[in-house]
């Protein structure tokens, strides 16, 4: 039996819906599938949209926020600070609110701590501007109003405790790949204990974990879809769900979560320890020591590839 999707309070007050359309359509760039897709998961009850300047299509968020006549009160948007523009969060922002048609964001994320140079070339964790120099800038648009929470992505506990040691505001939020096959429990933990509420993106492992013996079993028993499994195990488990899918009938089915008994909740929390299953569904990563991602080394970022340790990946070019 279907339960009502809840919301989750961060730690500034406001409340995010637990479950959220995701806007990274696999490639940048506006159009009017997106604009649909936001208005029919608006016409089905959602009310948390995700996006970020670097998906492309903040103004088709807009647009289709605007034709849904629902009030923009009602709607919690998150959107995302790119790498090219650490160092200018202030612009960036201004230039986001201008796309959305809104003026204030719900949540604005650090999208990578990677920043990039105007040319594009990725900078070192020493060079400026740090993610922690963003950050500050950050704080200061938290101050200003324009942004209701603040919060990073893809960030690790090596990345958060620096963070957390230099800086003021604790982020509200860290977005980042979660599922069964990748259930990051110790990132968990420490930020549920530091107040900040973790959010999965890729949340049913891009498709991958839909004809998982376990999880099909789960689902039989139910009545519902792998995919309504792992969407309910996300949510149950505490953390923020933003699946994405232009199809109206998978639409409805993402939200419509249930309840699992506490001996599914064990049965998926140590599913990725069956032999082969403890991976990332997204592109670029390696199992290899010393391996890159945007230009720093695992180590830099605090990425560890083992099943009991601090796993954190990457969503395609953007996510």
């Amino acid at each position: 039996m279907a339960i009502p999707v809840p919301s989750f309070t961060l730690n500034t007050g406001y409340a995010m819906p637990a479950i959220g359309i995701g806007c990274w359509m696999g490639h940048p760039g506006e159009g009017d599938h997106v604009v649909q897709m936001i208005k029919n998961a608006l016409q089905l009850g959602y009310r948390h949209i995700d996006t970020a300047a670097m998906y492309g299509d903040e103004e088709s968020v807009g647009r289709a926020i605007k034709e849904s006549g629902i009030p923009r009160s009602e709607i919690f948007i998150t959107t995302k600070l790119a790498s090219i523009d650490h160092g200018k969060a202030a612009s960036a922002l201004d230039e986001s609110l201008r796309k959305l048609g809104t003026n204030y964001v719900d949540l604005y994320l650090i999208h990578w701590p990677q920043a990039h140079s105007a040319e594009g070339k990725t900078l070192q964790p020493d060079e400026y501007p740090t993610y922690i120099d963003t950050w500050k800038d950050m704080e200061t648009l938290f101050e200003s109003g324009k942004v209701r929470s603040i919060g990073v992505s893809n960030f690790s506990i090596k990345t958060l405790t620096h963070l957390l040691s230099e800086t003021r505001v604790v982020p509200a939020a860290n977005q980042v790949e979660l599922h069964p096959y990748l259930p990051e429990h110790k990132l968990l933990a420490f930020c549920r204990e530091r107040g900040i509420l973790l959010t999965a993106y890729a949340p049913i492992g891009r498709g991958t974990l839909s004809a998982d013996e376990t999880i099909l079993s789960i689902a039989e028993r139910h009545g519902v879809t792998a995919t309504q499994v792992m969407l309910s195990w996300g949510v149950q488990r505490g953390t923020s769900v933003i699946p994405k899918t232009e199809n109206p009938r998978r639409l409805k089915e993402n939200f419509s979560i249930i309840k699992l008994t506490p001996e599914e909740m064990h049965t998926l929390n140590v599913l990725h320890h069956k032999p082969g299953c403890h991976h990332s569904a997204c592109k670029f990563h390696s199992a290899a020591v010393g391996s890159f991602a945007f230009g720093w080394t695992y180590e830099q970022l605090g990425w560890d590839m083992s099943p009991g340790g601090i796993v954190i990946h990457i969503e395609e070019v953007a996510d």
